[in-house]
């Protein structure tokens, strides 16, 4: 079984200690379990399933149970307020918290990936490799092709966590190439990770106003009134517009990384209702 640090997932923790100890003890049983920790063991079952979670009176009798440290017990509590977070906001405080809480050498996978979510120039890095040849160690020459440019150490640690996420791989010539992975986990923390990766977008269309030729980018805005109800028929054409974008097939070889955001938000409050 995992250590503990390796779960985002409380009642996925409980159910494998749950299976683990029943392997090797044929008397073990959600009643059984559920007297340890001093639980009703039907509201047990229904936390394991996935249907209720452990209120804050209950977390202590658990912790109590697992035999858990000071440490432990505080990041288990953490992990049930992660677990119930509704809000972005607090889906990312509470995940951010359990970084801090885990031990150094105890890292999954999930914390990587979410950290490349924070950085527009990971993703950028990301392309640029695929039309350009990089060897380690020019991670002044890489910096400087991005726009805004970056550190040589930004660089170098963004080439270390695209690799430790596997979207880059290092062939045996030394050169940096891009792989086919990408960050698809469906874990809580994504939607608030992807929400701070749009923030750094949005406001890098703002610099490019500044920074950028004019023929080298294309920010065009419209206003327009219309019902509530073409927002799906809007996201369908939006969706179809990135799909035709991402196929794109012509003659042209590959020679600058673009981020190409398209925003539709409400300017007023709906108008004739409540």
């Amino acid at each position: 079984m995992k250590h503990l640090y390796e779960y985002f997932d409380y009642q996925k923790y409980l159910r494998d200690f749950y299976e683990e100890k029943k392997q090797g003890n044929p008397y073990m049983s959600y009643r059984y379990l559920g007297g340890r920790m001093e639980l009703d063991p039907g509201f047990l079952l229904k936390v394991l399933q996935g249907k209720h979670h452990l209120a804050k009176h209950s977390i202590d009798q658990v912790c109590a149970y697992l035999k858990f440290s000071d440490a432990e017990s505080r990041y288990f509590e953490t992990l049930v307020s992660y677990n119930k977070a509704k809000s972005a906001s607090d889906i990312k405080m509470y995940f951010e918290k359990l970084m801090t809480l885990r031990e150094p050498h105890l890292k999954p996978l999930e914390e990587f990936q979410y950290a490349f979510y924070q950085k527009w120039y990971h993703s950028a890095i990301h392309a640029l490799l695929f039309i350009y040849e990089f060897k380690g160690g020019k991670y002044k020459k890489l910096a400087s092709l991005l726009s805004p440019a970056i550190t040589a150490t930004q660089a170098k640690e963004s080439i270390e966590l695209l690799t430790k996420i596997g979207m880059l791989k290092c062939d045996d010539d030394g050169v940096y190439r891009p792989t086919e992975a990408f960050v698809t986990s469906g874990e809580r923390w994504r939607s608030a990770a992807v929400k701070d990766f749009q923030k750094e977008t949005i406001k890098l269309s703002a610099q490019s106003l500044e920074l950028h030729p004019k023929d080298l980018r294309d920010i065009s805005t419209v206003t327009v009134a219309l019902s509530q109800k073409d927002l799906p028929e809007i996201r369908d054409r939006i969706s179809k517009l990135r799909k035709s974008i991402l196929t794109l097939d012509n003659e042209n070889e590959p020679d600058i990384v673009f981020q190409i955001n398209v925003q539709v938000i409400p300017l007023t409050v709906p108008i004739g209702g409540e």
